[in-house]
C-alpha cells in the first residue's frame, strides 16, 4: 500500500492494514510539513478493523511482564524495557485513533481534527521513545508486545454510547492515567542518569494534557442534556475500564487542572477504588 496517502481516510486504512512500523508512523500532514492536515472528507460507511495488521516481530500477545519500577531505572536494561513498552503504548494509541476515525466517519469535524492532531502526537511520541530505545541498543520487537489497549476495542465499539465510550476509555482513562505515569517515570529516568529519556516523558506528559482536555470537552458536548460529567464518564466507560484505572501511583491533581478537568472529576478519580474492592466476599 502507498505510504503517501491523499486523505485522512487513506492514511487511517494504511495505519491499520499495513503491518510495517514506518507505514504506521507516516504523519497526517500534507507533504513534509507539520501544519496542514491531509484532507478529511469522510465518505461511505464506517470501516471496521478488528485488529491492526502487524509485521513479524511486532505481533501483539495477551498479558505482559511486570514493568520495571522507577527506582530500578539506574539499570540500562530496565530503562530499555520501559522505553520499549512506552513506545508500544504510543503505537497502539496511533492505531486506535485511526480506528476511531474510520469507525465514526460522521463525527463532528472539529472532533475529527482533534483526533488527527492527537494521532500525530502519538506518532511523534513513538518515534521519540524508539530513538531512546535504540540508544540503549534495543528494538521494539525484542520482547513480546502486549495487546492491553487493543483488548478494550470490542467493548468500546459495542457500547451504546459509541463515540463517547472511546473518549471515556482512551482520553479520560488511559491517557489520564498517563498524566501520572509520565511524571513518575520522568523522575525515574532522571534519577537513573538518563536525562534524555526523562525529557521525552515530559514532552509526552505535556501533550497528554491536550488529549485529556479534548476528551473531557467532547464527552460533555456529547452527553445528554443535564447530565453531569461524572455521570457521563461512568455511563460511557466500558468495563473493565473505570475511574480507578485513570490514575497512577502518584496522583497529580495539578496536571489534571492543567488539562481542564473539574475539581469534582479530579476528586472522583483520586478517591476511586477498583469495583471489585467494593464487593463483599
Amino acid at each position: 500500500m502507498s505510504e503517501s496517502p491523499a486523505s485522512i481516510r487513506e492514511l487511517c486504512i494504511q495505519i491499520l492494514a499495513c503491518g510495517e512500523l514506518e507505514a504506521k508512523l507516516v504523519p497526517p500532514f500534507v507533504g513534509d510539513g507539520g501544519g496542514e492536515l491531509l484532507p478529511d472528507v469522510p465518505s461511505g460507511p464506517p470501516i471496521v478493523f478488528e485488529r491492526p495488521a502487524r509485521a513479524p516481530g511486532l505481533e501483539m500477545h495477551p498479558g505482559s511482564e511486570r514493568l520495571p519500577r522507577p527506582i530500578e531505572l539506574g539499570d540500562p536494561r530496565a530503562r530499555a524495557t520501559c522505553l520499549r513498552r512506552f513506545a508500544h503504548h504510543e503505537l497502539m494509541a496511533v492505531e486506535l485513533f485511526a480506528w476511531a476515525l474510520l469507525l465514526w466517519p460522521d463525527a463532528p469535524a472539529e472532533l475529527r481534527r482533534g483526533f488527527c492532531l492527537a494521532l500525530a502526537d502519538e506518532q511523534r511520541h513513538c518515534r521519540m521513545y524508539l530513538e531512546r530505545l535504540r540508544a540503549h541498543g534495543g528494538e521494539l520487537g525484542d520482547e513480546p508486545l502486549s495487546d492491553y489497549f487493543w483488548k478494550h476495542a470490542p467493548a468500546i465499539r459495542a457500547h451504546p454510547r459509541g463515540l463517547a465510550a472511546f473518549l471515556a476509555s482512551i482520553g479520560l482513562t488511559l491517557e489520564q492515567a498517563n498524566l501520572d505515569f509520565t511524571l513518575l517515570y520522568a523522575d525515574g529516568f532522571r534519577r537513573g542518569g538518563d536525562e534524555a529519556s526523562a525529557r521525552v516523558a515530559e514532552v509526552v506528559h505535556a501533550d497528554e494534557q491536550r488529549h485529556v482536555r479534548l476528551a473531557a470537552e467532547w464527552l460533555a458536548r456529547l452527553a445528554p442534556p443535564g447530565e453531569d460529567e461524572i455521570a457521563s464518564y461512568t455511563a460511557a466507560v466500558p468495563f473493565p475500564l473505570e475511574a480507578s484505572r485513570a490514575k497512577g501511583r502518584r496522583f497529580s491533581a495539578e496536571a489534571r487542572r492543567a488539562a481542564g478537568l473539574s475539581e469534582a472529576l479530579i476528586e472522583h478519580v483520586r478517591s476511586a477504588r477498583p469495583a471489585h474492592a467494593n464487593r463483599k466476599p
